[in-house]
């Protein structure tokens, strides 16, 4: 039987309102976790005085190693369901969030929002939201938790039904296309298994939920973008630069171009042969990652962070360019003529803030202010910026797999964004 194809679905919500216990609980239920890890996790969760947070700290476990030294070794990665290989992907809270949405390798194919029935929608609910929808994720669910505390009354769901609807469609999210789970992660009500306590409530589960989300289509109508990861020399056969093919596809014989390559410039060529696992194909898609050899085309001339892509369609390299920018960590504020280093697809360019023309509302994306003269954590901006080298990087509109960033500095993620707008050189 082929392979699964691999799903990735990222866990978005307030605080505390249990997406990582509901992210244990579904491992432990569908045997992913054995009894005696999880009397292992649960030890300790004594230990630390948090009895009642054993499944949370499952997910959690990667931060609690770093500050206790404790190993509690899980493949929480791969999660096969009926029809997927999900790799879940656990956000902690709305800084994080962003960061692996925009620079986690796997882009989110769907989103599970977790509501805590008690609670209802809270500020982070809303802001999770719109950066759902603003950074390209199409497909959401919502699970409304912690139903064990208001007594499984449906009252309680359909309120927060009611409430998640609204502003999932002022979001611009289509309600009626949404499933909403009335559940308890910490009981293990339809997590994986039914509950026997909502008689009233006839949809799938949480993990039922995983299947009725669709694969999006490999983006192979988008013209041909290939970033380098790394270029080798192979003895005979020559230079051969590895990457994924984000967008479109590559036949041999195509002619293609390196941007910006090292003359800034671009370089032309034609697609010699394109191996993947160690097989030699006339073509492959988007999604494939590939080892190609290029007839013209030296190691000097191209490295990591260049795009190939065909000559009929090529990308610009920018003079400036528009973004739509998250804060997520910085240490002070933001303002004109700061230069930190962005990750680009595979490329890292020190770009200098120009202008800081708008300042919006991260609940609603309306314009709070016009040229604000800084942002800090937590703002969301529209800003100009101008690369300090050569640099490729495309609008949202016409390519969201090559509009995505991340800002460093200092080693560690200060911003995020998406690129709506450009000027070529």
């Amino acid at each position: 039987m082929a392979e699964k194809q691999n799903l990735n679905i990222i866990f978005v919500g307030h605080v505390d309102h249990g997406k990582s216990t509901a992210v244990g609980r579904l491992l432990y239920d569908s045997g992913k976790l054995s009894e005696p890890e999880l009397k292992k996790i649960k030890d300790i969760a004594e230990k630390l005085g948090k009895k009642g947070f054993e499944f949370a700290f499952i997910m959690d476990h990667l931060k609690e190693e770093r500050e206790r030294g404790v190993t509690i070794d899980l493949a929480y990665k791969k999660f096969p369901t009926k029809k997927w290989n999900v790799t879940i992907i656990d956000a902690p809270g709305h800084r994080d969030f962003v960061k692996n949405m925009i620079t986690g390798t796997s882009q989110a194919d769907a989103a599970i929002l977790v509501v805590a029935a008690p609670e209802g929608i809270m500020a982070q609910t809303k802001e999770h939201v719109w950066l759902c929808r603003t950074m390209g994720v199409s497909q959401v669910a919502v699970l409304v938790n912690k139903m064990d505390v208001v007594k499984f009354e449906e009252a309680k769901y359909k309120k927060v039904v009611e409430e998640m609807s609204a502003l999932l469609k002022q979001a611009g999210y289509k309600p009626e296309k949404v499933h909403f789970i009335p559940a308890s992660a910490y009981q293990g009500d339809n997590i994986a298994k039914k509950s026997d306590k909502t008689a009233w409530y006839k949809g799938p589960t949480l993990m039922e939920v995983f299947d009725t989300f669709e694969m999006p289509k490999p983006p192979t109508d988008l013209p041909l973008r290939m970033p380098i990861q790394d270029v080798y020399e192979i003895t005979g056969v020559g230079t051969v630069p590895v990457g994924k093919i984000e967008t479109g596809t590559m036949r041999t014989g195509e002619k293609v171009i390196v941007l910006p390559g090292r003359s800034g410039k671009g370089i032309e060529g034609e697609v010699k042969t394109i191996e993947m696992h160690h097989e030699h194909l006339d073509k492959a898609q988007a999604g494939d990652n590939v080892g190609i050899s290029i007839r013209g085309i030296g190691k000097k001339d191209m490295a990591r962070g260049d795009i190939i892509s065909s000559v009929v369609n090529p990308p610009k390299v920018v003079k400036e360019f528009t973004a739509k920018i998250a804060v997520i960590n910085h240490p002070t504020v933001i303002a004109k003529g700061y230069t930190p280093v962005f990750h680009v697809h595979t490329a890292q360019v020190p770009c200098r803030v120009e202008a800081i023309t708008k300042k919006l509302d991260p609940k609603t994306g309306a314009v709070i202010q016009e040229n604000p003269d800084f942002i800090k954590n937590g703002d969301v901006a529209e800003v100009k910026f101008v690369p300090l080298k050569p640099l490729v990087i495309e609008r949202q509109k016409d390519n969201p797999h090559l509009s995505g960033f991340a800002i460093r500095d200092a080693g560690q993620t200060v911003a995020a964004g998406v690129c709506i707008d450009i000027v070529a050189k």
